[in-house]
């Protein structure tokens, strides 16, 4: 239970971030921000994986889950 609040407390802070860095107007709310900061810290993970830097079951650093989560975010934006 605590790691699933855990997740989402990490989720909404690198969705935070990811909203602040990347410039214009933003339509998310809170729960969509903090969506695409658990999402991204997936995505995060599996570009690392792709590019050698994690294995298997190694989740991802704080830099590759905003970098995850703005790719996302970016896309949210594109569909809004």
């Amino acid at each position: 239970m605590f790691h699933m609040i855990g997740q989402a407390i990490f989720g909404l802070i690198v969705g935070l971030i990811a909203r602040f860095l990347l410039p214009g107007r933003d339509p998310a709310g809170l729960l969509v921000t903090a969506l695409l900061g658990i999402a991204g810290g997936w995505l995060g993970g599996q570009i690392g994986k792709w590019l050698g830097w994690y294995e298997d079951g190694h989740p991802a650093g704080f830099a590759m889950s905003v970098a995850g989560a703005m790719i996302l975010t970016f896309g949210y934006r594109l569909l809004h």
